[in-house]
């Protein structure tokens, strides 16, 4: 199938465009690299370097699906200006959708964001019939555009799917985390463990959890890429799915400390700091609904996740050392 893949140069993108193509699918990727790289691109896709309000002149005829992960994911930044968020992520996204639509485009594939639910009321997971009310304006333009194409799809049948990450980490095939500004946990960690930058920081340590600090689900980013394709085979025209992509459990900040000493075998120097704004004491997703309907199911631990993203971040080290 002749597809587009728009952010295709980013973390995620280039990890589910690499294997888009092992499936033997032709894949265009739209990607303005702002965030992106060119040389994240896997080979065999093709790049075009255009903005996402561009979209309609990028679609090929025959385009049979979109695969969307370009938009602005940092949350104090959105805070800060979220201008460049409403112009990106909902203006961007009605520009795609309506291209694709324009173009005869069936089925669209969309990255969203468990930040579309905000602060959970409880520390249960999440499912996708809990109240999404986002307290950011990044997790708000996540969530209008998840509203955005549930209307295409009943206004003008375009299958569409929304799948909605929880933390995502590690790396496939040489394709992993380098984001200019970095704030996951994880890539910190491994800079910490590396001497570089700063101690790595705690914030809350009197959380209701077994040990003091937050808990989150850490899924592998080739569990996630996983559900892609088969998010993509399974939406149908006129419908719009959401889906929770998490390991259905989770992990505190400590036990992801240890876990990369474990793996690295080095200290990670870390210091105690108090609790963030907003932060939810635990955020896990339910993904019954994702193992149910698109048979998906997470199979790396936490620690192969840490493993692949240490050795991912030792091999850039080499090559650029």
């Amino acid at each position: 199938m002749r597809l587009l893949v728009t952010g295709g140069a980013g973390y995620i993108g280039s990890v589910v465009t690499a294997l888009l193509l092992d499936a033997g699918h032709e894949v265009t990727v739209l990607d303005d690299l702002s965030t992106g790289h060119r040389d994240a691109v896997p080979d065999g896709a093709r790049l075009v370097q255009a903005d996402l309000h561009e979209a309609a002149d990028v679609l090929e005829p025959g385009t049979g699906a979109v695969l969307h992960f370009a938009g602005k994911s940092l949350v104090g930044r959105s805070v800060e200006d979220p201008d460049e968020y409403w112009h990106t992520n909902v203006g961007g996204t009605l520009a795609l959708a309506r291209a694709a639509v324009r173009h005869g485009v069936r089925r669209m594939v969309f990255s969203s964001s468990a930040a579309a639910y905000g602060e959970p009321a409880s520390g249960a997971p999440l499912r996708e019939t809990d109240p999404a009310v986002p307290t950011n304006p990044y997790g708000a333009t996540k969530l209008a555009a998840d509203h955005l194409l549930a209307s295409w799809a009943r206004a003008y049948g375009l299958g569409a799917v929304s799948l909605r990450y929880f933390n995502v980490a590690g790396a496939h095939r040489g394709f992993g985390e380098r984001h200019t500004t970095e704030t996951h946990l994880v890539p910190n960690l491994l800079k910490a463990a590396a001497g570089q930058g700063e101690r790595a920081r705690v914030f809350g340590t009197d959380y209701p959890t077994k040990d003091g600090t937050a808990v989150r689900d850490y899924l592998h980013v080739a569990d996630l890429a996983d559900a892609h394709l088969r998010a993509l085979e399974a939406v149908g025209p006129g419908a719009h799915r959401v889906y929770n992509l998490g390991t259905g459990g989770g992990s505190t900040v400590r036990e992801v400390i240890a876990t990369v000493r474990r793996v690295t075998g080095r200290e990670v120097p870390a210091e105690d700091c108090a609790r963030r704004p907003g932060d939810p004491a635990v955020l896990v997703a339910a993904n019954d609904r994702a193992r149910e309907e698109l048979g998906w199911t997470p199979e790396r631990t936490l620690e192969e996740t840490v493993g692949d993203a240490w050795g991912f971040f030792l091999k850039r080290e080499a090559d650029h050392g």
